[in-house]
């Protein structure tokens, strides 16, 4: 699906994926494009998304369900405000019944 694309749009294509009210996480993104160690690529696509009203960013979080983006959001509590509109509980900006609301895209899409 995103092989010939370039990595930052190949991983807004899987954010853009991402059901209301479910979450994924930064590692996820990156093993479901192939690349089990660019996490962190992935972060800086999620930063420089932000601009694009068509990426839900608030739905990536880091792998203990841990806004830790909440920094690039503006106000910064805009991301847990986005997430509880979507049914997500956030105590302590962490993620309440983190494996309920996970959304593997390794498991929803077929990556071509």
């Amino acid at each position: 699906m995103f092989k010939n694309t370039d990595f930052f749009e190949a991983v807004y294509g899987i954010v853009r994926l991402i059901p209301p009210g479910k979450v994924t996480t930064y590692g996820a993104i990156a093993q479901a494009l192939g690349s089990k160690s660019g996490a962190r690529m992935v972060g800086w696509a999620m930063n420089a998304s932000h601009g694009l009203a068509d990426v839900p960013a608030h739905r990536v979080v880091n792998r203990q369900g841990l806004l830790t983006g909440k920094m690039h959001f503006n106000p910064p509590d805009d991301m847990q405000r986005k997430l509880e509109e979507e049914g997500i509980t956030v105590m302590n900006d962490q993620i309440q019944q983190f494996e309920q609301h996970f959304w593997n895209p390794s498991l929803a899409i077929q990556i071509e």
